[in-house]
């Protein structure tokens, strides 16, 4: 079906199922299908894309930009970084007298101090203070499900890993990427669990899944924020 309205159209498939209410869902590729309750009206499904247009929009924006893959980042005043999920412009802050570049959030920005307004010193100001902020996140979060386990993990690493977001080894090391500071809590959490998981069970077999399920019921709405977002976790 399509539709136009404000200005703009946008192409959207009807499925009608045994429930109770109507439903938007995106695909990987920013595809549109609304699920309905069977019965329901063209009119009805209408009113409801009106009614979350610009959720809708947003969106699909998002998907675009996603499927173009990440942009060359720019170190300058405004320029917006993420942070906890969240994005924050940065304030660049010129300063010779300061021992070390360093970051600091405050005030919903990310305050940057450097001796060198240099885009590779700017850029490197941001790794450190996503290192640190990682390692004390994650610290925060595993000592909060750490009564789901009998077992505790023998040491915390952070690593600019390119492929993985956490791992576990045999030895109960575990170690997440630094990147993970730039994800919603909630996000970060469930990597925690995720690799707290592997100290009981190394493999992804159902026993695995089971637990991580257990302790975190909506986990995969987790694994759906960092397929669709992680592109954005640049800096």
């Amino acid at each position: 079906m399509i539709h136009t309205y404000l200005g703009e159209t946008i192409r959207f498939e009807i499925k009608y199922k045994n429930r109770t209410s109507m439903g938007i869902y995106f695909d990987f590729y920013g595809n549109i299908e609304v699920q309905a309750p069977k019965g329901t009206t063209d009119e009805c499904v209408v009113q409801l894309i009106e009614e979350k247009w610009d959720m809708i929009q947003q969106k699909t924006k998002e998907m675009k930009d996603r499927m173009l893959g990440p942009k060359e980042r720019v170190y300058e005043h405004d320029e917006s970084f993420l942070y906890l999920g969240n994005a924050y412009p940065i304030q660049i802050n010129h300063d010779r007298n300061i021992a070390q570049d360093y970051v600091v959030f405050e005030g919903d920005k990310l305050h940057i101090y450097v001796k060198q307004p240099e885009d590779e010193k700017i850029k490197q100001a941001l790794k450190r203070f996503y290192y640190k902020q990682c390692k004390a996140i994650v610290a925060k979060s595993i000592s909060s499900y750490q009564n789901n386990f009998k077992v505790k993990p023998r040491s915390i690493r952070i690593s600019d890993s390119k492929t993985t977001w956490g791992t576990c080894d045999s030895k109960l090391q575990l170690t997440f990427n630094w990147k993970l500071a730039m994800a919603p809590q909630k996000v970060i959490d469930y990597v925690v669990v995720h690799e707290m998981c592997h100290m009981v069970h190394l493999n992804h077999d159902r026993s695995f899944w089971r637990l991580v399920g257990k302790i975190m019921p909506d986990y995969k709405e987790q694994e759906r924020w960092l397929a669709l977002s992680s592109w954005k976790m640049t800096v």
